[in-house]
């Protein structure tokens, strides 16, 4: 049998091509040895200080809650906490559509066992420190010409680490479609001196 992997995949939970990538990588799971451990990116640090449209710079001001939500949470009861926090946050961001207000934080905090006041999180730049540390580790492999996700994964060479952008999918494969996907994005992203694929995308993303 071989031995399972840990491959580390870095989310911001208003990210809906983010979302779709979790999902099939808990499909990947179920087909692969591997095990998935999530961890927090933020798109609002991303784009701190960049000329963003209006209604972006919105987006991204809102964005400072669920990840600081996240980031309270992990330190509270541990970074394992985020696998189903970032699915009792996603499932009612990205399905049910709710807001990014105190409701869908103490929902979805009490959904997975944990105090709903740390919901008091949105709102306090307290955890900021430890916000920027969890996006840093994410992004400094990949740069910062990319957002989320992001996915670190034991590459090729023993002890050796590949990290990428991606990959973008919609609808998210299951079953063995998911475990051919997961083995072709590993072997370009292990590829030396292979940076991008990519086209056009015409549809977004599809919840099912």
């Amino acid at each position: 049998m071989n031995e399972r992997a840990t491959v580390d995949m870095w989310f911001d939970p208003i990210c809906p091509w983010a979302w779709m990538t979790s999902r099939w990588l808990l499909e990947v799971e179920k087909v692969r040895p591997l095990d998935v451990r999530f961890n927090v990116m933020s798109l609002s640090v991303l784009n701190q200080g960049r000329d963003l449209p209006e209604q972006y710079q919105d987006l991204m001001a809102k964005g400072w809650g669920p990840v600081r939500v996240c980031i309270a949470a992990a330190e509270s009861a541990g970074p394992a906490v985020l696998r189903d926090l970032y699915t009792a946050l996603g499932t009612r961001i990205h399905l049910q559509k709710y807001e990014l207000d105190e409701k869908l934080y103490r929902e979805a905090l009490s959904e997975v066992g944990l105090d709903p006041a740390l919901a008091d999180a949105a709102g306090s730049d307290a955890w900021d420190d430890a916000l920027r540390a969890s996006h840093n580790a994410g992004m400094k492999p990949v740069g910062t010409d990319v957002g989320t996700p992001v996915i670190h994964a034991p590459g090729p060479v023993d002890g050796e680490t590949v990290a990428f952008f991606g990959p973008v999918v919609t609808p998210a494969p299951k079953g063995d479609a998911a475990g051919r996907l997961w083995d072709g994005v590993l072997l370009v992203a292990g590829t030396p001196g292979f940076y991008e694929l990519k086209r056009s995308r015409d549809i977004g993303p599809i919840f099912d």
